[in-house]
């Protein structure tokens, strides 16, 4: 039986078609993420997305395709969040989805019906900057942070971590949703090809300047880091001991340092002394420091934190470092008097952790580290931060215990290629279950990756560099730009709606 375009167009204007449509859309481009990691699939990924927003018949229902595509966004690339927050997971999408909705709306805008050269051309810059706008808002730290940024989807791809070094994660983000925008142009708009045309041309030359003349950064020298991962382990203490017979392992390999992942430690160290001393011992037998994670209540009562420890021969050696950002209902509940009820129908914090107040960097004999914890490999400005700060070698302590079996260890691991890439800094990401893997100061991966649920301990030899990249020098100028230039363009619709509206006004 054959179905009418008439026909067509009324089962797609049903508002629960349209709205299950906008999800599945809006999920679309989690594929490009690991574990599935069809990196390809994010340039074409938004378009069947940003078709139903230009073809919405209201700028109201634009808005909303748009906040029910960022909702199924959201939902897919955090799905493994569900087995700890249960049903809230779908609340939290719906809520940050919302921040899609304007985003809907200027697709129809720009490039729904009528849409000439002129406007096309617009949607080219606009589109993206629309697009980073929402990234930038949902980064910060209490709306969820930054997982699942569009170019962070690109992090094994060369070209894309060149661009990453110039301005950062922003930058790929904007150059694939311009090369989406473009196909959606060539798709459904064909008096528009040439704008679209241009706009990929001008994709492809910007990539291959930054690949052919952005700078690179200058090896200095190279330290060789072992990765104790125990793999999954009951209890703190059993992971201890594993920990401890995987580092006398070590003996006789030389490392420059040692580092053990997120939690490692159950103990309080200053009210433990006898668990002090096994650590000291164990880096006098290595000959190299130890990076532990702390996870215990203080001794001093004020109560649990995430702390980075280094220990040398005669015990921990220089500052700590307490986790700063920590994980949205995972290590602590935001508005906990008005969302609280999320331990009852998941696995939420049932305490708060207690939040560190700066960043630190610690030297060894060999090099100096800048430790982050978990979550904060996430945020391009801590690692940036570290960098200018003076360190020559970026760890990440992790734990993805939780969620093994699901895309987030190998979604969490692939983040420090971005970070070294955008920082000109290697970094380890070293965590309790896997995946443990490091990466050189380009970004491209050092070694073997260590799996998920593997017990053992592995040394890297890990070069080192020198040099500030772009990004760190000139910071997250693609988001400005990007907001500045959304600002003139509002400035010149509300000059144009004002001209309008006095012009036919009555004198």
């Amino acid at each position: 039986m054959t179905v009418t375009v008439q026909e067509r167009r009324a089962r797609l204007s049903s508002p629960w078609v349209r709205g299950f449509g906008a999800a599945a859309a809006g999920a679309l481009p989690a594929l490009a993420f690991p574990a599935p990691a069809l990196w390809w699939l994010a340039y074409a990924a938004l378009v069947p997305w940003m078709l139903l927003a230009r073809s919405a018949p209201t700028a109201r229902r634009a808005a909303v395709d748009g906040w029910l595509g960022g909702a199924g966004f959201m939902l897919a690339v955090h799905h493994w969040l569900f087995a700890s927050l249960n049903v809230f997971i779908v609340v939290l999408a719906l809520l940050l989805g919302a921040l899609w909705a304007p985003w809907g709306w200027l697709v129809r805008r720009l490039l729904g019906d009528g849409t000439g050269p002129r406007r096309a051309a617009v949607a080219m810059v606009l589109v993206p900057c629309g697009w980073l706008m929402v990234e930038l808002v949902r980064s910060w730290q209490y709306l969820g942070g930054p997982w699942g940024l569009l170019g962070a989807s690109q992090w094994q791809v060369r070209p894309a971590l060149r661009l990453a070094s110039v301005g950062g994660v922003w930058l790929v983000s904007a150059m694939v949703v311009l090369v989406n925008a473009a196909l959606t142009a060539l798709v459904a708009v064909p008096a528009v090809r040439r704008p679209a045309a241009t706009a990929l041309a001008g994709a492809a030359t910007l990539t291959g300047v930054v690949w052919l003349w952005a700078p690179h950064p200058q090896r200095a020298g190279a330290v060789r880091v072992a990765v104790v991962q125990p793999g999954v382990i009951v209890g703190p203490d059993a992971r201890f001991d594993r920990q401890a017979a995987l580092t006398r392992g070590l003996v006789g390999s030389h490392p420059d340092l040692v580092v053990w992942g997120e939690s490692s430690v159950g103990v309080d160290l200053t009210s433990r002394p006898d668990v002090a001393d096994r650590l000291a011992a164990l880096s006098r037998a290595v000959g190299a420091d130890i990076l532990v994670n702390v996870d215990a209540e203080r001794a001093d009562g004020t109560g649990i934190s995430k702390t980075s420890a280094l220990i040398g021969p005669a015990g921990v050696t220089g500052p700590a470092y307490d986790k700063m950002r920590l994980v949205p209902f995972g290590e602590y509940v935001p508005f906990r008097s008005l969302l609280g009820w999320a331990t009852s129908v998941g696995k939420a914090a049932g305490e708060d952790r207690q939040r560190g107040d700066h960043q630190v960097v610690m030297d060894t004999a060999a090099v100096r580290i800048g430790p982050m914890v978990c979550f904060e490999s996430a945020f391009p400005d801590m690692s940036r931060h570290l960098a200018d700060m003076g360190a020559q070698l970026l760890v990440a302590q992790s734990s993805t215990s939780s969620f093994q079996g699901s895309w987030a260890p190998a979604q969490h691991a692939s983040l420090a290629a971005l970070r070294a890439a955008e920082s000109w800094r290697p970094m380890v990401h070293a965590t309790l279950t896997g995946i443990t893997a490091v990466y050189d100061a380009d970004g491209h991966a050092v070694g073997h990756r260590m799996p998920q649920s593997a017990s053992a301990a592995t040394v890297y030899d890990v070069p080192l560099a020198a040099g500030r990249s772009p990004y760190d020098r000139f910071g997250d100028w693609v988001p400005r730009l990007a907001l500045a230039l959304l600002v003139v363009a509002a400035a010149y619709e509300a000059r144009r709606w004002w001209v309008s509206r006095s012009a036919s006004a009555p004198r």
